[in-house]
Parts: C-alpha cells; structure tokens; sequence
C-alpha cells in the first residue's frame, strides 16, 4: 500500500517526488527553482507551479481539484487512488492561509480515517500512527479523535488498547475547558464506563461458574468494575440526547444490584424530560421495566399510549392492542379496532399473520354482535377505501400470498370480503383456491362473508363506492 500516513512520516516540509500518470516516469522536483505539484491521474492542465512567496491562489485551485478527485475515488470506493491523492492533498498543511491551515487538518482526519479503514492493505499499526498524529495537529479537536480512534480499535477487538486510549484521553486538558471539551470529556468518560461495564458482565458470568473463594474474589473485582462504570454512565445520561446504550447498560447494572427505584427515576426521567430529544426506545426501555416490575395494566398502557403517538407503527403496538381488547370498556376497543388499522397502514406489517389475525377477529366480533358498533368500522375504512384495495388486496397479492403464506391469505382475505364484498378479486382468489384444496376453513370464511358483508356493510355504508380490485 503506496500509504499516505508514510508520507506523513516523511514530513510535511520534505518536497514531493510524484510518479507521473502518464509515461510512469518519476519526475525530480528538487533540482528546480520552482518546484511543481504533480498530481496523479489529474489532466494536464490542473498542473501548476508553486512558490513559498506568492500568493498560492492557483496552488488552492489545484488542491481543491484534488479533493473532488479524492471524494470522487471515495464515492467508488476507490481506496487506493484516494491515498495517491491524498499525498498530496497533505500539503495544505503548508497553506500560507490561516483560515486554510485551520481547517486541513479536520478534512485530512476525515478523509484519511476514512481511507485507512477500508483499504484492504491498511494495518492497525499504521492506523494508530496515523490517530496519534492527528491528535497533535489540532488541540481542538483532540477528544474527538480519540473517540474515533477507540471505536476503531474496538471494531478490531483491541478492548484493553481502546480502555487505555480513553483512559488518557479521560486525563487530557489544554487550556481553559470550554463547554464543548467538557461534553466530548463527558462522552469519553462515558465510554470507559461503556468498558468497565463490559468487564463487569465477564466477571458477573464468571462468578455464576465459580463457588467458594474463588466466586468471592471476583465478587470483589465486579463490584469494583460495577463502581467505575456507575459513576461515569449516570453522568453522561443526565445530559439531553440520546443514549440508549448507555442507559440499558446502567440499568443493568443497577437492577443486578435491585436498586429498583433508582431505575424507575432515571427510566422515567429519560422517557418524559421535555429536555430531551423525543426517543421511542425511551418509552420501551420503561415500559419493559415496569412489565418485568409487574406493574398494573393501567400503567401499562399508558405508557403504549405515548408510544403510539410516537411511532404508531412499533412493534408494541400488537401487545397495546391486546390489553385494550381485554379491557372492559368500550372506548378502549374502540381505540384498539384504530391502533390495528393503523399498524396495517405500513409497509412493514403487510405480511404480518398476526396483525391481520387480530383486525380480522375484531371485525368478526362486531359483525357477530348485532352489528352493534358497526360505525367503528366505517370510520375507519372511510379514511382507507381509496388506497388499501391497491395496497393490500390486488389480484397479484392475492396469488403471491397464497403461494407464500397460506394462513396470511385466509386472514387477508376474510378482510378483504368484508370491507370489499364477496366480489373482491383478492377474497375470490383466495376463497377458490382454498375451497379447491378441500380445506374446510375456507368454505366457513366464505359462508361468513356471503352472509354478512353485503348485508351490513351496505346498509352502514361501508361498501359504496368501493372499488373491487
């Protein structure tokens, strides 16, 4: 690998000898009183001569040239032409521009972790040469190339050299700390908590496969790694955002040891502090604990019920919807029928069994029961009646559900002839191939159909103006 990080070993003061993208010959700068920037596989006429006492405005138009090029090799996944580039594009950090000189550095760490990450001939050790290097080109941005650096070494399973990186990084300072220092310190701190946590699991699972001294003098070393990791992941979480990592791993942490109220603090303050940004996992995280907690239904669903505002499409939701089903009140099913329709409104539950199980028995238990809150249905299917026969219910579908998911099929379909009608091309295909398997489920769903779906449905409306895909 023609590396750029040797080039940088090289130093950046050292003229550049550039192998030419034309007759492959390399071409001696040296000897010239004017030494010139060859860009590799660049065209002609982006060669330009360069001197240390003009102004170096065609030298930024080359260099800027350079870096579409770069970015153009990036996009293609083009690593080693990318390098070649970036020789040169390393001699920015020559620019005469302090507005330049400030910010070469950021692009050169970004690009070129970038680079080296996914070049098939890049090392870790050139890898970390290259993050040491950078830390020291900006004091700035020291932390957060840190962080990078440890993420990279984690990604390569180097776990001890990632915790040794953040344990530096925990005890760096330059100058006064300012805001921003002080929250990517709070971020760095979090991560070794992050690792500490992680010690504390090994040790946890080591002590469960050990009696006798040897258990307790784990104990030992747990409770000391559960101490480390306590103190820098509840700092982190008292700060808006989004840290769900860190949040499950303290939880953890803190239930192990049945610090329960503690848990239901930070859960609740993490899910409904207007502070912090809005997280759906923040809803889930709290409502998994109060159900392991065995806590009342009402409590439980009204936890769901700001998740369904949230995300109307979340897993949950099923299990939302079969809460509100046992619920004695009839608002609740009413409310239920609504999440149901909802749910199917998206594409990731179109094939879903269980979800059209569900809106198919609650449409068969209104329709069973004298029709009694047929105008919940209606409501429903009236906002839907456009778009869910094309969506749902087309011929096509019915023949790829059919092949692919048998029980799929049988519940769209007794959907499909009662919001529809028994002339529906989705509930006839479906309802004839069952019928001529000889499969007993289907001449019941058809007999159902036929009976009610023309008879009520009508009469409330439901199936005028429909159109029978």
């Amino acid at each position: 690998m023609d590396s750029f990080v040797e080039q940088l070993k090289r130093g950046t003061e050292e003229e550049f000898t550039e192998e030419s993208a034309w007759d492959g010959s390399v071409v001696n700068t040296t000897s010239s009183s004017l030494p010139t920037v060859y860009l590799p596989l660049l065209p002609r006429y982006l060669w330009h001569p360069t001197t240390r006492g003009r102004k170096a405005t065609e030298f930024q138009e080359t260099k800027k040239a350079c870096l579409n090029y770069i970015q153009d090799a990036l996009l293609q996944h083009q690593w080693q032409r990318a390098a070649e580039f970036m020789t040169n594009y390393l001699e920015t950090l020559e620019s005469t521009s302090a507005e330049k000189r400030m910010a070469a550095p950021e692009v050169i760490w970004r690009i070129g972790t970038e680079i080296l990450c996914h070049h098939p001939k890049s090392s870790i050790e050139e890898f970390n040469y290259f993050a040491e290097r950078m830390k020291n080109l900006g004091v700035k941005r020291y932390l957060k190339v840190c962080l990078e650096h440890v993420f990279h070494l984690l990604c390569n399973g180097l776990i001890d050299d990632a915790y040794q990186n953040l344990s530096l990084a925990e005890g760096w300072r330059y100058g006064e700390q300012t805001v921003a220092q002080d929250k990517e310190l709070k971020l760095i701190q979090a991560y070794k908590g992050l690792l500490d946590y992680y010690n504390w699991a090994k040790k946890r699972k080591a002590m469960l496969e050990l009696d006798g001294n040897f258990a307790d003098s784990v104990e030992q070393e747990m409770h000391s790694f559960f101490r480390q990791a306590a103190v820098n992941l509840k700092e982190i979480i008292k700060i808006p955002g989004v840290w769900d990592p860190f949040v499950k791993c303290y939880v953890d942490l803190l239930e192990f040891y049945e610090d329960y109220d503690e848990v239901r603090q930070v859960l609740s303050e993490y899910a409904y502090n207007s502070k912090f940004p809005p997280n759906p996992n923040a809803h889930v995280y709290y409502y998994q604990f109060l159900k392991r907690q065995g806590e009342s239904k009402k409590t439980l669903k009204s936890v769901l019920k700001i998740l369904h505002e949230i995300v109307p499409s979340h897993e949950l939701m099923l299990e939302y919807n079969a809460m509100l089903q046992k619920s004695k009140k009839r608002k609740n099913h009413r409310l239920g029928l609504e999440i149901i329709f909802t749910l199917l409104d998206f594409a990731g539950w179109k094939e879903h069994v269980k979800a059209w199980s569900c809106l198919a028995k609650q449409i068969k238990q209104i329709l069973e029961n004298s029709s009694k809150h047929l105008d919940w249905v209606t409501e429903e299917w009236n906002s839907r009646k456009d778009w869910w026969p094309a969506f749902h219910f087309s011929h096509y579908l019915a023949k790829r559900n059919w092949q692919e998911n048998e029980s799929l099929a049988c519940e769209k379909a007794l959907v499909a002839g009662i919001l529809l009608g028994k002339d529906c091309k989705y509930f006839k295909y479906v309802s004839h191939q069952g019928c001529k398997a000889k499969k007993e489920k289907f001449r019941t769903m058809k007999k159902f159909v036929k009976k009610h779906s023309s008879t009520h449905l009508r009469a409330s409306g439901v199936l005028d103006s429909c159109t029978h895909l």
